[in-house]
């Protein structure tokens, strides 16, 4: 197993990511996730590698969990809202050593054993909750984060969202309460990769000018690039930098990053690779590593 493994670590603790480190853990990932796509089922591609360098920050550098003790008191949380992006998480947790890499050699294939499945689920070590149905992480995040004030807890609650997915009342409805409550302990990353199944998210519903819209509830926002750890990880470190407030990261993203020729374009949504396929898109990720 490549995942560091054993320790509650975090900004207190010793897993402070340097930069090369951190893109052999986010290189490995994408080829996991792509080794996922080639079963028979297929997987969501493109929102998943979108998500790599985010999920490598939060779990590399940023929060405190143990993958020994996945419910461990004190711990952070993160609620993945867009669940499409399962496999991205699944990979994630498997480098970090949360569980071992080989139940996730039978995602998508037909008697493959126990694989975590499409949508994350909590028979899975390190999910706290199931997601899927769009719109649903971020009430749930202000749930933990309004507890965790109640029980005088100090951990954050980290919500990742798809741009997509704003386009539900819900998540607003919880922006308004979070920012209400003054929840600062609650930080939202959204994943701007400006796509969803359809099309351009501006083409289905705008959501420009999204920062503006975020801090007319009381929130905190940041922008940054979403595949830059030296920009995200001082950003989600510092996280409440204004006391009183949640904190937004709004993460611009590529869809399919890493893939050349599925960059940017909505139909790496979803994809079932073939063999070739798969050895093309493992080529070019190891081609973009060296």
């Amino acid at each position: 197993m490549n995942g560091t493994s054993g320790g509650m670590s975090g900004t207190n603790g010793t897993n402070v990511g340097d930069p090369a480190v951190l893109a052999g853990h986010a290189a490995r990932i994408r080829e996991r996730i792509v080794e996922m796509c080639a079963g028979d089922e297929g997987g969501h591609l493109g929102g998943s590698m979108s998500l790599v360098e985010i999920l490598v920050t939060l779990y590399f550098d940023v929060m405190k969990v143990d993958p020994v003790a996945p419910d461990a008191a004190g711990r952070d949380i993160l609620l993945l809202s867009k669940g499409h992006g399962a496999i991205g998480l699944y990979a994630t947790l498997a480098e970090r050593g949360f569980l071992p890499e080989e139940r996730l050699a039978g995602y998508g294939r037909a008697g493959g054993g126990p694989a975590p499945s499409a949508h994350p689920s909590t028979d899975v070590p390190g999910v706290e909750l199931p997601s899927g149905s769009l719109g649903h992480g971020l009430p749930l995040g202000v749930g933990f984060a309004l507890a965790a004030r109640l029980d005088g807890a100090r951990h954050r609650c980290f919500v990742v969202l798809g741009d997509g997915e704003l386009q539900e009342g819900s998540v607003w409805e919880a922006a308004m309460a979070a920012g209400s409550l003054g929840l600062d302990r609650l930080v939202a990353v959204v994943d701007r990769n400006g796509l969803q199944i359809t099309g351009r998210t501006e083409d289905v519903i705008g959501l420009e000018p999204l920062a503006d819209r975020w801090r007319s509830f009381g929130w905190t926002v940041h922008e940054a690039d979403g595949h830059d750890v030296d920009l995200l990880r001082p950003i989600l470190r510092a996280a409440p930098a204004v006391p009183g407030r949640p904190t937004v990261v709004i993460a611009h993203t590529t869809k399919g990053r890493g893939l050349p020729y599925v960059e940017g374009q909505a139909l790496s949504h979803y994809a079932r690779l073939g063999d070739g396929q798969r050895r093309r898109a493992l080529a070019a990720l190891r081609k973009a590593g060296r």
